[in-house]
Protein backbone atom coordinates (compact mmCIF):
# COMPACT_ATOMS: atom_id res chain seq x y z
CA UNK A 1 0.00 0.00 0.00
CA UNK A 2 1.46 3.21 -0.96
CA UNK A 3 2.14 6.47 1.06
CA UNK A 4 -0.06 8.94 -1.74
CA UNK A 5 -3.46 8.89 -2.98
CA UNK A 6 -3.83 9.49 -6.57
CA UNK A 7 -6.97 11.32 -7.41
CA UNK A 8 -9.05 12.23 -10.55
CA UNK A 9 -8.89 16.47 -11.26
CA UNK A 10 -12.02 17.28 -13.23
CA UNK A 11 -11.86 19.49 -16.29
CA UNK A 12 -13.82 20.68 -18.69
CA UNK A 13 -13.56 21.91 -22.03
CA UNK A 14 -15.16 25.93 -22.58
CA UNK A 15 -16.47 27.41 -25.44
CA UNK A 16 -17.17 31.63 -26.41
CA UNK A 17 -20.90 32.51 -27.18
CA UNK A 18 -20.22 32.02 -30.98
CA UNK A 19 -19.23 27.82 -29.77
CA UNK A 20 -15.52 28.26 -30.21
CA UNK A 21 -13.34 26.34 -27.78
CA UNK A 22 -11.46 29.05 -26.07
CA UNK A 23 -10.02 26.62 -23.31
CA UNK A 24 -10.68 24.68 -19.82
CA UNK A 25 -11.24 24.57 -16.30
CA UNK A 26 -9.79 22.35 -13.90
CA UNK A 27 -11.09 21.44 -10.19
CA UNK A 28 -7.96 21.16 -8.43
CA UNK A 29 -9.29 21.19 -4.52
CA UNK A 30 -12.52 19.98 -3.53
CA UNK A 31 -14.48 19.76 -0.36
CA UNK A 32 -17.13 17.27 -0.77
CA UNK A 33 -19.01 18.39 -3.39
CA UNK A 34 -17.60 21.76 -3.50
CA UNK A 35 -14.82 23.05 -5.43
CA UNK A 36 -12.54 25.12 -3.60
CA UNK A 37 -10.07 25.66 -5.94
CA UNK A 38 -9.94 25.66 -9.50
CA UNK A 39 -7.93 26.77 -12.55
CA UNK A 40 -9.37 28.28 -15.48
CA UNK A 41 -7.25 28.41 -19.04
CA UNK A 42 -7.44 30.88 -21.51
CA UNK A 43 -6.19 30.21 -25.19
CA UNK A 44 -3.94 32.88 -26.72
CA UNK A 45 -6.63 35.13 -28.31
CA UNK A 46 -9.25 34.01 -26.46
CA UNK A 47 -11.94 35.70 -24.62
CA UNK A 48 -13.99 33.96 -21.73
CA UNK A 49 -17.15 35.69 -20.64
CA UNK A 50 -19.37 38.48 -19.98
CA UNK A 51 -20.86 36.58 -17.06
CA UNK A 52 -21.34 37.22 -13.11
CA UNK A 53 -22.10 35.30 -9.75
CA UNK A 54 -24.81 36.02 -7.50
CA UNK A 55 -23.31 34.33 -4.90
CA UNK A 56 -19.44 34.12 -5.20
CA UNK A 57 -17.07 36.47 -4.90
CA UNK A 58 -13.59 35.46 -7.46
CA UNK A 59 -10.07 35.51 -6.08
CA UNK A 60 -7.77 35.45 -9.67
CA UNK A 61 -3.73 35.24 -9.66
CA UNK A 62 -2.10 34.53 -12.50
CA UNK A 63 0.12 31.69 -12.95
CA UNK A 64 1.28 31.98 -16.51
CA UNK A 65 0.71 34.51 -19.67
CA UNK A 66 -0.86 37.53 -19.03
CA UNK A 67 -4.78 38.47 -18.86
CA UNK A 68 -6.69 41.62 -19.09
CA UNK A 69 -9.99 41.41 -17.26
CA UNK A 70 -12.75 43.35 -17.94
CA UNK A 71 -15.00 44.04 -14.68
CA UNK A 72 -18.47 46.12 -15.20
CA UNK A 73 -21.61 46.68 -12.55
CA UNK A 74 -24.72 45.63 -14.50
CA UNK A 75 -26.64 48.67 -14.92
CA UNK A 76 -23.81 51.12 -15.02
CA UNK A 77 -22.37 50.81 -18.27
CA UNK A 78 -19.74 53.99 -16.86
CA UNK A 79 -18.45 51.18 -14.34
CA UNK A 80 -16.29 49.40 -16.91
CA UNK A 81 -12.90 48.83 -15.00
CA UNK A 82 -9.58 46.70 -16.82
CA UNK A 83 -7.16 45.27 -14.67
CA UNK A 84 -4.15 43.30 -16.37
CA UNK A 85 -2.27 40.50 -14.11
CA UNK A 86 1.12 39.01 -15.43
CA UNK A 87 2.46 35.76 -14.19
CA UNK A 88 5.95 37.70 -14.25
CA UNK A 89 4.48 39.95 -11.66
CA UNK A 90 2.14 37.98 -9.41
CA UNK A 91 -0.80 39.66 -8.05
CA UNK A 92 -4.60 38.78 -7.00
CA UNK A 93 -7.17 40.57 -8.07
CA UNK A 94 -10.51 40.36 -6.22
CA UNK A 95 -13.94 40.65 -7.28
CA UNK A 96 -17.13 40.38 -5.73
CA UNK A 97 -20.33 38.99 -6.32
CA UNK A 98 -22.48 40.32 -8.89
CA UNK A 99 -19.77 42.01 -10.84
CA UNK A 100 -19.77 40.96 -14.37
CA UNK A 101 -16.32 39.55 -15.77
CA UNK A 102 -14.29 39.19 -18.97
CA UNK A 103 -11.14 37.64 -19.42
CA UNK A 104 -9.37 38.73 -22.75
CA UNK A 105 -5.70 36.55 -23.18
CA UNK A 106 -3.64 39.40 -24.44
CA UNK A 107 -0.13 36.95 -24.47
CA UNK A 108 1.14 34.72 -26.46
CA UNK A 109 0.89 31.30 -24.52
CA UNK A 110 -1.67 29.97 -23.01
CA UNK A 111 -3.18 31.97 -19.41
CA UNK A 112 -3.72 29.80 -16.12
CA UNK A 113 -5.84 31.52 -13.78
CA UNK A 114 -5.97 30.28 -10.46
CA UNK A 115 -9.36 31.02 -8.96
CA UNK A 116 -10.31 30.76 -5.15
CA UNK A 117 -14.13 31.67 -5.25
CA UNK A 118 -15.72 32.51 -1.87
CA UNK A 119 -17.84 30.76 -1.48
CA UNK A 120 -16.52 27.88 -3.37
CA UNK A 121 -18.45 26.05 -6.03
CA UNK A 122 -21.43 24.53 -5.08
CA UNK A 123 -23.01 22.94 -7.68
CA UNK A 124 -26.13 22.61 -6.24
CA UNK A 125 -27.05 26.36 -6.57
CA UNK A 126 -28.81 26.52 -9.67
CA UNK A 127 -28.94 30.37 -11.01
CA UNK A 128 -25.96 31.60 -9.76
CA UNK A 129 -24.29 32.26 -13.07
CA UNK A 130 -25.42 34.60 -15.01
CA UNK A 131 -24.62 35.17 -19.06
CA UNK A 132 -24.18 38.82 -20.49
CA UNK A 133 -23.00 39.97 -24.12
CA UNK A 134 -20.93 43.24 -24.04
CA UNK A 135 -23.60 44.88 -26.09
CA UNK A 136 -26.25 44.36 -22.81
CA UNK A 137 -23.62 45.77 -20.33
CA UNK A 138 -23.06 48.62 -22.05
CA UNK A 139 -27.05 49.50 -22.70
CA UNK A 140 -26.90 48.70 -18.71
CA UNK A 141 -29.46 45.82 -19.04
CA UNK A 142 -29.94 44.21 -15.44
CA UNK A 143 -30.92 40.24 -15.68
Amino acid sequence: MGIGKVEDAKKVLTFDLAGKENGSLTELYKDGEKTVVYLTATKPGGFKGYHLHRVRATRYTCMRGKVKIILYRPGDSSSREEHILDAQRPQRLFIPNDIATGLQNIGEEEVWLINYPDPPYDPNLKDEQVEYTLEELEKGVVK
